[in-house]
């Protein structure tokens, strides 16, 4: 596929930073965060180079899913302040010249929203066809079943949840707490673009979409394959995602709200691997969105239909993932969003470096510099910027407080008990959620030293890590190789240099197992990464067609205090420390 260099815009080249609100900074000391510990800590995000902020859910919500269970769209949780809270936050931001993106969750809505508690009122409801009721299905003995055999997404149950009072049964992918809107109502659709254009004309700046693609269901909802036999309940994911009218939603939307407003937005869209189908949400022509969340990469270290389990990986499959999305996903004409770590992912340390004390620091800077030197808009999670890593390994269940990773835990525990013994050994599940539980994103941020560090005064929702007194922002600002300080190096090389942003990317050695060499061409900047993604001493052969790095290629960054070691051969052939990464630009087109 041929590379067609893209036209710049102010939100691919933006830096945007994930605030997970209940987890970032408590102002009240009632030890959970909140709209006002967020504006107290703006400075950092300014101080970082931040140019937009993707706030996680803030509306009212009963919080069976950490605010992704919406009871009122336009409404401030009260756990977080008030409206007049956000309007200062949102003022503050402007004032910074930081923008604010909302998340936009508009698959399901929570039960306790006035549209599902008038839907599920009676049969006859006005809006009983806001939401998707079916009737059950009889086995031949004459046991009640679901209306068809998708499984939760969240696993563990079935994605339909029996209603007493109607006597039928309504979808809900996710939780029993929240049932899925049905967006073949074009009510519904009205509802949703007139919630978008209210919270746009008070001056947010875009929307973040939470699974976007699950909001067309297929016609019929018919059985998902048995992939798993022996099971009632089969994986739906093939069903209830990229669904058929999916893409007319979306243009919909376009048409009727974001191309009305300068913003920047955002897909989720999970369960899906092909380059070819999410370059449709992106593609220009097709006017959607501007980019989505992609989750090959996040899918890598997880078992295929039990995403908690991890398995190892080899690093020619991780740059293969790299290489699909870099190459093909430009090349089609769509745009990327690149990321390592959100509120749904174990830390990107633990996972795809080393956080061992010897290496956390090094391996951090050096996924730093991978992240910011690829193409596409990039994203950082609150505490990535510091290193923070996933919870001890020491740490029992009682600290993992996550649906998902409770439903995970009870499936399996429920199976042995039936199986096996009443109380059966779960040291192997609990390694597993060690790894992948979405609950390592979500501990408290770390700020400084003191108790709860800093987040909170009170006792924190959630424990904090074990090591906040060494791991916080406080003891990294300004301390020269820290992990904040090297990011901040990263964000402003990023912003001065075309390649990163834009630049075609090129994998030269896909198949080393501990290099990652790649290079970024942009018609005024040609740059040369070079990472080793082991502990252990790695030597790399330059091509001979980017000659000698001694006599061609000047060194621009690197997370070592001093430049990378250059063998014998003129600069042909490069040595690399643990968990090194490098920069190099060709001298012949440095501005």
């Amino acid at each position: 596929m041929s590379f067609v260099e893209h036209r710049p815009a102010w939100w691919k080249e933006a830096i945007v930073y994930q605030i997970y609100p209940h987890s970032f900074a408590d102002s009240t000391g009632n030890g959970i965060g909140d709209i006002r510990g967020i504006i107290s800590r703006l400075s950092h995000l300014s101080d970082l180079g931040v140019n937009v902020v993707w706030l996680s859910p803030v509306y009212t919500s009963p919080g069976k899913d950490m605010g992704y269970d919406i009871a009122d769209y336009k409404g401030v949780n009260s756990l977080y302040g008030a409206m007049e809270d956000f309007d200062e936050m949102l003022r503050e931001m402007h004032k910074r010249g930081i923008k604010l993106m909302m998340d936009l969750v508009v698959n399901h809505t929570s039960d306790q929203h006035p549209w599902f508690v008038e839907s599920r009122s009676s049969r006859t409801s006005p809006k009983r066809n806001w939401y998707i009721w079916r009737p059950p299905r009889f086995s031949p003995s004459g046991d009640r079943l679901p209306p068809n055999n998708w499984l939760s997404s969240f696993r563990g149950s079935s994605a339909w949840t029996w209603d007493e009072q109607t006597q039928e049964y309504y979808l809900r992918i996710f939780t029993a707490e929240q049932p899925d809107l049905d967006w073949e109502n074009e009510e519904v659709r009205k509802e949703v673009w007139g919630t978008m254009r209210w919270w746009l004309d008070k001056g947010v700046d875009g929307l973040r979409m939470d699974v976007i693609n699950m909001i067309s269901k297929p016609f019929g909802l018919p059985d998902a394959p048995i992939t798993e036999p022996g099971k009632h309940l089969q994986p739906g994911w093939q069903m209830f995602t990229n669904g058929p009218r999916v893409h007319e939603f979306l243009q919909e939307m376009h048409r009727e709200v974001l191309s009305k407003y300068d913003l920047i937005t955002v897909g989720e869209t999970p369960f899906t691997h092909d380059v070819k189908t999410l370059a449709e949400y992106v593609l220009p022509k097709n006017k959607e969105l501007q980019m989505v969340f992609t989750f090959e990469l996040h899918d890598i270290d997880g078992t295929p239909r039990i995403p908690l389990k991890p398995r190892k990986f080899h690093l020619s499959s991780f740059k293969s993932i790299i290489h699909k999305y870099q190459t093909a996903m430009l090349s089609l004409g769509g745009w990327n969003s690149v990321y390592l770590e959100n509120h749904d992912q174990g830390r990107s340390v633990s996972r795809f470096g080393c956080d061992a004390q010897e290496w956390r620091e090094l391996s951090a800077k050096m996924l730093a510099l991978f992240h910011l030197t690829l193409s596409g808009t990039a994203y950082v999670y609150q505490g990535e910027e510091i290193g923070m890593r996933n919870m001890p390994k020491q740490w029992g269940i009682e600290e993992y407080t996550d649906c998902k990773t409770r439903m995970y835990w009870n499936e399996v525990l429920n199976h042995r008990r039936t199986t096996s013994t009443p109380n059966p050994d779960m040291s192997d599940i609990l390694a597993d959620l060690s790894l992948k539980a979405r609950d390592h994103a979500r501990t408290p941020m770390q700020w400084d030293s003191s108790p709860n560090a800093g987040f909170s005064k009170g006792q924190p929702w959630m424990r904090v890590n074990d090591d906040w007194k060494e791991w916080n922002v406080l003891e990294q600002r300004g301390r020269e190789g820290s992990v904040l300080e090297f990011w901040k190096e990263m964000i402003r090389f990023r912003k001065a240099s075309p390649a990163c942003t834009y630049g075609q990317y090129d994998d030269l050695d896909p198949s080393h197992p501990h290099i990652f060499a790649y290079r970024k061409v942009h018609s005024r900047q040609r740059l040369l990464v070079i990472l080793n993604f082991s502990s252990a001493p790695a030597e790399w052969d330059v091509p001979e067609e980017l000659g000698s790095l001694q006599g061609r290629w000047d060194w621009r960054m690197g997370n070592y205090v001093d430049v990378a070691c250059l063998g014998e051969g003129g600069g042909r052939k490069v040595g690399l420390r643990g968990w090194e990464g490098v920069v190099w630009e060709e001298r012949m087109l440095a501005n």
